[in-house]
């Protein structure tokens, strides 16, 4: 996708503090440390955000069960391997796949667990701090409720379209069939 962009920048939820520009494998690396979190922002061009999880690239596809109330995430494997090492969940917690649907421990899942490499935080001076866990489970509804209402306006502003270019394309079909 646009994973291949040169430059991307990364905007915090909390704060609105801006990092970038940097490589992808930065960005990719930050979010498998927790420095990514699920309501952050992402951009290749600083016009266009984009919430973290939106971008596939940054495996943002786990969500963490704190409590049977609350929720943590999306975020990734390597983000939970380090909530775990803070002491924030237990290998007990359970944690859903957001492609699959699976819901499994978090002990299940080690094995799946990127190795933690330290490697290229040196080449960006300013690093994000690691996000806590701290969203509440109606606070992600009401996000995931929004987020579907802007991808329901999209499609039917894609749909409409496609109606407009279907109907101009018969116009031209027709025209052309007209002519001797």
């Amino acid at each position: 996708m646009m994973a291949m962009d040169p430059s991307w920048y990364l905007r915090k939820y909390d704060d609105g503090g801006i990092f970038g520009p940097l490589p992808f494998d930065q960005l990719s690396r930050w979010a498998s440390k927790a420095r990514v979190a699920p309501r952050d922002l992402v951009s290749s061009d600083q016009e266009t955000w984009m919430k973290a999880p939106m971008v596939s690239e940054l495996g943002m596809d786990w969500l963490v069960e704190v409590t049977s109330e609350r929720y943590y995430g999306p975020t990734t494997l390597g983000a939970i391997n380090e909530f775990v090492r803070l002491g924030e969940v237990t290998p007990e917690n359970f944690v859903i796949n957001t492609c699959d649907g699976s819901r499994r421990k978090i002990q299940e899942i080690t094995p799946l667990f990127p190795n933690q490499i330290e490697e290229g935080d040196a080449l960006v001076e300013q690093t994000p701090a690691a996000s806590g866990m701290s969203i509440k489970f109606e606070e992600r509804i009401r996000d995931l409720e929004r987020s579907l209402g802007e991808e329901r306006r999209a499609l039917q502003e894609a749909e409409a379209r496609y109606r407009e270019l279907e109907q101009r394309y018969q116009e031209l079909l027709a025209a052309s069939s007209a002519q001797p």
